[in-house]
């Protein structure tokens, strides 16, 4: 059985490159970095989960809630096989239960924060927002795009950040968990503007202090699916 399933539904992708140094004492052992054309990216998503369910079960209250992410992009060869995975800096949820199940049962790196959204959808655009408080301090992306949701193209960047489907966590320096994550491709959508309010010092520390001032490489937004996170295994 899933240990969780649920709807991912209209995921904002805002994309940094960064310098590798950044992010190697985040990666999990048994991974290493991936790249696309030599660019390493780390990426805030923001997207909504519905009909959440953990092992099956409605959790009271915790049908549908925001999540945004700081994740960045691993591989791992098992067998001949490229695992291409994500590993997250932090996902910020509005629940302290959510919060408490994931840290307990993955090891993840999740906080819990006062958070909103806004979805304006007509036949011609659609208007997102995910907001959150930090420390009193209002933090938000947003964007507006064409509603007209198109296949992303192949050996795109589109492709390479969107397309992991295993999950990766640094438990110690020696144990690393893997969880598999499964979902059919999605749809995406082109984004005319987009607007980023977000101290990435006050919520990620101070090595990621220059992304206030970056500008992203790329912003889309994904239509999303239902998926399905499996059981963790041990890497050790």
């Amino acid at each position: 059985m899933s240990f969780l399933t649920a709807e991912w539904r209209k995921l904002v992708f805002i994309n940094y490159t960064v310098q590798p140094e950044l992010l190697q004492e985040y990666v999990p052992k048994g991974t290493t970095l991936d790249s696309f054309n030599g660019k390493c990216f780390v990426s805030v998503i923001g997207f909504l989960f519905k009909n959440t369910k953990v092992l099956g079960c409605k959790m009271p209250g915790l049908h549908t809630f925001e999540e945004v992410n700081l994740r960045f992009y691993v591989k791992r060869e098992e067998n001949g096989v490229v695992k291409r995975g994500v590993v997250f800096v932090q996902e910020i949820v509005p629940k302290r239960l959510l919060s408490f199940v994931a840290n307990t049962v993955y090891n993840e790196h999740y906080v819990t924060r006062p958070m909103s959204h806004s979805w304006n959808i007509t036949p011609a655009t659609i208007d997102i927002s995910y907001s959150w408080i930090h420390q009193h301090k209002e933090q938000s992306i947003a964007i507006k795009a064409t509603n007209n949701p198109k296949s992303f193209p192949e050996n795109s960047e589109i492709e390479f950040i969107s397309e992991h489907y295993f999950g990766y966590t640094k438990y110690n320096k020696n144990k690393t968990f893997e969880y598999e994550v499964t979902h059919p491709k999605w749809l995406y959508y082109k984004v005319n503007e987009y607007a980023i309010n977000v101290d990435f010092e006050l919520n990620y520390g101070k090595k990621f202090a220059h992304l206030t001032t970056q500008t992203p490489d790329s912003v889309f937004v994904m239509e999303g699916s239902a998926i399905t996170v499996e059981p963790k295994k041990t890497l050790s």
